[in-house]
């Protein structure tokens, strides 16, 4: 694209001249952030064909990444360090009086995703491409994302999130490749020559719109780039219908409701289920997404003219979580009514072609759907459904004769719900957890009659994370800093960042790391006085939990340990304490009420803790509203401490865990989800554990035994911040704002066992008190955290998927 910086520099004044006919000194930052990032798309786009072209010709086996959340972040920065051009585009702009940084700013976080099963699915992707694989993300285009969060009065207040208003540069819209998606109808069957045929007529149909979005990998020393597609899918109304509808009788409020019906499919990420109307639109949003999907990905194997026996040898299709399921019914159907296969030949071809990724054990989330829905919604996809049913619980009973209660359990439809769980563990030829104590829990408990009925499909994969975002672009003076001292091979070998180890007591070396951070936590403080008017002193601990908010993960917990300091520092005003700030960062979901009074109450402990000349040098509290990719990468680099307190088996991973290991927070964590593998790998010196096991709080589930109120009642430091509650004076303004809170302890028995993890978790943080008291140790257990990061990079992860589950291989440019 441009050999050097003043080659740059030229093209990008050309650029701003024609196509914008302005003068360098009148453009904006919106101005440059459009020109720049039309001429990345622009000179990637040959690569892109590029690689299209390659895979085609050399009919590489190609793996689809389904999932209605891809939680990608903004695009332009990666892309140019991905694309190698970061600092020469940098270092350009600087020479022209414009800072990239700023640049970056003007970019919306694409609202396509929510949490960490979205930031997941963006990190795979990233891997893909940047391995070399031939792998593709398949997900909705959604005109709004989750919301934008706001904090009125300490209250979180849901705004929509219109990422789209400005249009969103790195997208390409392709009409020519729209499929119809078709819903509801009435089926009609058919016989010739002792063969069922079946046919759906009255169906609403819908266009089904592809945006490509170029997911360009690192180049590294390569010559070309390998560039995947991330194809998301827009409802539009398929013109024609609605035409012939309004000829028939129909009249222009019905075309006006089924253009707003169609265009509702792609418009909001997860409308509120509250009620049935939001659970159908959506159901009728994983359907779009499977359907649309789905007759792409066949498209393109058509061209290939191979026999659909081959299917599973060129074609992997993943579904992440159980929202994508529907594929395997929508698969069976196009094989047998549109492929002609029997039903056995086609049930083959299915399980060998679709993987499943479990991501929870939280029964509110395992998804099930009423039956008459389904048959409702799509009527065909609903006979098959019932028919892999009948089949699957026939050759239960004949393997179990004896056990009608396991059948009842394994299921797909029971008591007129189909689990989607179940049929996706059916009709997959892998399932696999995303951490090894996940996994397990999987296969011993929450899973085990489909375990013990395919043991050789189950397996693990722990998850990773992108080191290329969350390591080189978040912290690149950390990025250098590890160069200069073992050499760029970790960049693509990132396991090979444990050759720093050798450095962790080198005084020089913990001297730059110390600065890096230290630049880091004014770089955050910076953002927070600018955005919220408070100083933050940066030379405290910075505290930080940030994730989406629920009661699992113990939110509450943090807040109430933050109650108890600022009440032994109102008693104890001489208290040498090292100064702490404890950065919260999370959405919670808009009907969730308890994880909104959380919010509430953080906030309001933030305001009087904040406010209160007593201690505001020693402790200080923040929530960080709309949290996101693009302010994860601020807060990141600058914690020292990392909260991940989830109460133990809740978690199935996390990855917020391994972003801040990798930027050298120290882990204050429960035995849980990826934790476990973590701590195996760090040991009691450079991690703070707390808490009960997995198997403890399972036990307690199981068998009873657990008492709130007994601990309530004989630990005066959790009965004094449990009562402030309620008790109106140093937080609560009276006794209803945080009731519900203190009933979901004492009335609710502590669900999540915060109450009786408390004393260990104080005791957690008085160990790290202590040992951040001594910097010379506290930055060489730092450092290996660091060292020990790159096991959890998602090329790891995506090497594992990709040899012992997709059996793809990478494609050589």
């Amino acid at each position: 694209m441009f050999k050097n910086k003043e080659e740059f520099k030229q093209i990008f004044q050309n650029n701003v001249v024609s196509k914008l006919g302005k003068p360098l000194d009148e453009v904006s930052n919106e101005d440059v952030y459009t020109i720049l990032s039309r001429m990345l798309r622009e000179f990637a786009g040959r690569e892109w064909a590029a690689t299209n072209r390659e895979l085609r010709q050399d009919q590489e086996k190609q793996v689809y990444y389904l999932s209605l959340e891809f939680l990608i972040g903004r695009l332009l920065g990666n892309n140019l360090l991905n694309m190698g051009m970061l600092k020469t585009v940098k270092e350009g702009l600087e020479d022209l009086g414009i800072s990239l940084g700023e640049i970056e700013e003007e970019e919306a976080d694409a609202g396509l995703g929510n949490g960490g099963l979205g930031r997941l699915a963006a990190c795979f992707l990233d891997s893909l491409a940047s391995l070399g694989y031939a792998g593709h993300g398949c997900g909705i285009r959604y005109q709004y994302g989750l919301f934008e969060q706001k904090i009125v009065d300490g209250n979180q207040v849901e705004l929509p999130d219109d990422w789209l208003q400005k249009g969103f540069e790195w997208e390409v819209r392709r009409a020519d490749r729209k499929v119809e998606v078709r819903f509801g109808g009435q089926v009609e069957t058919r016989e010739e020559d002792g063969e069922l045929y079946f046919s759906t007529r009255d169906y609403e149909a819908v266009w089904a719109v592809p945006y490509d979005v170029p997911v360009i990998g690192y180049k590294g020393s390569n010559p070309d780039y390998h560039i995947n597609t991330l194809r998301l899918w827009s409802a539009e109304p398929v013109r024609e219908m609605a035409n012939r509808n309004m000829a028939s009788g129909g009249n222009y409020y019905n075309y006006l409701n089924y253009n707003r019906s169609v265009e509702s499919i792609s418009e909001f990420l997860y409308p509120d289920d509250s009620h049935y109307e939001g659970r159908l639109l959506r159901l009728k949003q994983q359907y779009f997404l499977c359907s649309a999907g789905l007759q792409s990905i066949l498209r393109t194997y058509d061209k290939l003219n191979l026999s659909y026996d081959h299917l599973p040898d060129q074609i992997a299709i993943h579904i992440n979580d159980t929202h994508p399921t529907l594929v395997i019914p929508e698969l069976m159907r196009i094989l047998m009514d549109e492929k002609g296969y029997g039903w056995d030949a086609a049930w083959d071809i299915t399980c060998r072609t679709v993987s499943y990724t479990n991501h929870t054990i939280l029964s509110e989330a395992l998804e099930r759907w009423p039956a008459q829905m389904i048959r409702e919604l799509m009527p065909r996809v609903y006979m098959i459904i019932d028919e892999i049913n009948t089949r699957f619980c026939k050759m239960l009973m004949d393997k179990y004769p004896d056990d009608p209660d396991r059948v009842a359990h394994m299921a797909i439809v029971y008591d007129d719900q189909v689990k989607m769980a179940h049929l996706a563990i059916a009709g997959s030829h892998s399932i696999n957890g995303v951490a090894a104590l996940h996994t397990d829990i999987l296969k011993e408990r929450e899973m085990r009659n489909f375990y013990e009925l395919y043991p050789q499909r189950f397996n693990n994969k722990t998850n990773g994370i992108t080191h290329r975002r969350w390591l080189m672009h978040a912290n690149p003076e950390l990025c250098d800093l590890i160069s200069d001292s073992i050499g760029s091979r970790w960049i693509t070998h990132p396991q090979e960042l444990v050759g720093i180890l050798k450095y962790s007591e080198d005084a020089a070396f913990q001297e730059k790391a110390a600065a890096i951070k230290q630049h880091n936590k004014q770089h955050l403080a910076s953002y927070i006085e600018q955005k919220y008017g408070t100083v933050v002193n940066t030379e405290s601990i910075f505290d930080v939990q940030v994730k989406r908010l629920h009661a699992y993960k113990r939110q509450f917990l943090n807040i109430l340990h933050v109650m108890y300091l600022y009440n032994q520092l109102k008693s104890m005003p001489s208290h040498d304490m090292v100064p702490r700030t404890f950065i919260f960062g999370a959405k919670a979901a808009p009907g969730y009420y308890l994880a909104k009074s959380t919010i509430k109450l953080i906030n309001t402990v933030a305001n009087v803790v904040n406010n209160d000349p007593d201690v505001k040098d020693k402790l200080n509290v923040f929530f960080l509203e709309n949290y996101s990719v693009s302010l994860a990468e601020k807060i990141i680099p600058a914690a020292d401490v990392s909260e991940q307190i989830s109460t133990a088996s809740k978690e199935a991973s996390g990855t917020g865990n391994m972003k801040l290991m990798m930027n050298g927070a120290l882990t204050i964590g429960t035995m849980d989800g990826a934790n476990v593998e973590m701590y195996e790998m760090l040991g009691d010196a450079n991690m703070f554990m707390f808490g009960l096991t997995a198997d403890q709080v399972m036990n307690y589930y199981q068998h009873g035994g657990y008492n709130a109120r007994d601990i309530y009642n004989s630990d005066p430091r959790i009965k004094e911040v449990v009562d402030q509650l309620v008790t109106p004076g140093a937080f609560a303004q009276n006794s209803y704002e945080f009731d519900s809170l203190y009933r979901s302890l004492l009335d609710g028995n502590d669900e999540y066992f915060m109450l009786k993890d408390f004393d260990s978790y104080a005791e957690s943080h008085v160990q790290i008190e202590a040992a951040y008291r001594n910097q010379k140790d506290w930055l060489k257990r730092s450092i290996h955290n660091i060292a020990h990061s790159g096991k959890f990079s998602s090329d790891r992860t995506i090497g594992q998927y990709a040899s012992e589950i997709w059996k793809i291989h990478p494609v050589n440019k």
